[in-house]
C-alpha cells in the first residue's frame, strides 16, 4: 500500500487504549478482490483526508455469512456471524461503517438476533453526511462536472433497507449530469449476483441478467456506470466487456468519483 494509505487496526488501538469514531468493515470482495480493493483504498483516502477516527478489524475480520445464508447454509451462517459479533462484542464496537451492502445489510438486520447490536452505516449514507456536514467540498465539481453518469441501485441498499437518494445526492455534489435507467429505484433490475448467484452456473435462459442491466446502463449514453456494491461491481464490468465497451465506459464505485474529483 501507498505511504499516505494509513490503516490502523483495533487491536493495535486497543493496545494503546484508545477507541475509534468507526469501525471500517472491509468485507471479502473489499480485502481480496483486486477491483474492489481500489475502492477501499479511496474511501480510506477519503476518511485520512477528512480526519475521521476509524480501525479495521484486520485478520480478525471474517465474512458475515451473508453468502452462506442466501445459498441456505443457515448452520455456517451463524457459527459465522456469532464468531464476528464475539470480535466486535470483545472490542466494544458501537459505529460501523462498510462499502458493501450484503455487509450492510446482515450486520444491520440479521446480527441484533444474535446478540450484534451496532449502529451500521453504508458508505453511500457516509460520503453524503460527509458533504452534507462541509467536509467534503467539490472545488468546481471536479472531474466529472457535466458528465453523464448513470446509477446502478443496489438490491440490499434499496428494496431491502430504502436507501435511494444518499448515493444520488453524492453523485449530485460531482455537478455530474445523472440520467437514470428506466428501471430504477424502487423498480431497479437485480445485477444478478444476489442470492448467491455470484457463485454458481448460470441456469438456462435467453439472456444472462447482467447482460439486460448493461444494455438498460449504455441506453442512458452515460460514460461512468455509478456503483455502491462489491456484487454489482463485477457483474456490471463484466457486462461492459461482454459489450467490448471498456474503452468508452467506466464502472466506478461512489468513493472512488469523490476520491478522482478531490485527487486524493
Amino acid at each position: 500500500m501507498n505511504k499516505e494509505i494509513k490503516v490502523p487496526t483495533m487491536a493495535d488501538l486497543a493496545a494503546k487504549g484508545e477507541k475509534p469514531e468507526v469501525l471500517f468493515w472491509v468485507g471479502c470482495a473489499g480485502s481480496y478482490d483486486d477491483r474492489y480493493k481500489r475502492v477501499t483504498k479511496s474511501f480510506v483516502k477519503i476518511l485520512n483526508a477528512v480526519g475521521t477516527k476509524f480501525a479495521v478489524l484486520g485478520m480478525e475480520e471474517a465474512c458475515t455469512g451473508d453468502p452462506a445464508r442466501r445459498a441456505g447454509n443457515e448452520f455456517l451462517f451463524q457459527m459465522q456471524a456469532a464468531a464476528n459479533i464475539e470480535v466486535l462484542n470483545g472490542y466494544e464496537i458501537k459505529k460501523i461503517v462498510t462499502a458493501c451492502p450484503h455487509c450492510f445489510n446482515t450486520i444491520k438486520n440479521e446480527y441484533p438476533e444474535l446478540g450484534g447490536n451496532y449502529e451500521v452505516i453504508h458508505h453511500s449514507t457516509f460520503l453524503q453526511q460527509l458533504i452534507n456536514d462541509g467536509k467534503i467540498t467539490m472545488k468546481g465539481g471536479g472531474s466529472f462536472k457535466g458528465k453523464k453518469i448513470t446509477y446502478h441501485d443496489s438490491c440490499y441498499l434499496g428494496r431491502a433497507n430504502n436507501i435511494y437518494e444518499a448515493p444520488r445526492e453524492v453523485l449530485e455534489a460531482l455537478d455530474a449530469d445523472l440520467v437514470e435507467m428506466k428501471r430504477c429505484r424502487t423498480k431497479g433490475l437485480c445485477c444478478g449476483a444476489g442470492g448467491a448467484q455470484m457463485f454458481k452456473d448460470a441456469e438456462p435462459g435467453n439472456k444472462e441478467v447482467n447482460i439486460e442491466r448493461t444494455e438498460e446502463a449504455l441506453a442512458t449514453g452515460a460514460k461512468t456506470i455509478a456503483v455502491a456494491c462489491p456484487f454489482c461491481m463485477t457483474m456490471m464490468s463484466d457486462g461492459i466487456k461482454n459489450k467490448e465497451k471498456e474503452g468508452e465506459v467506466a464502472v466506478k464505485d461512489l468513493a472512488e468519483l469523490i476520491a478522482e474529483s478531490n485527487q486524493l
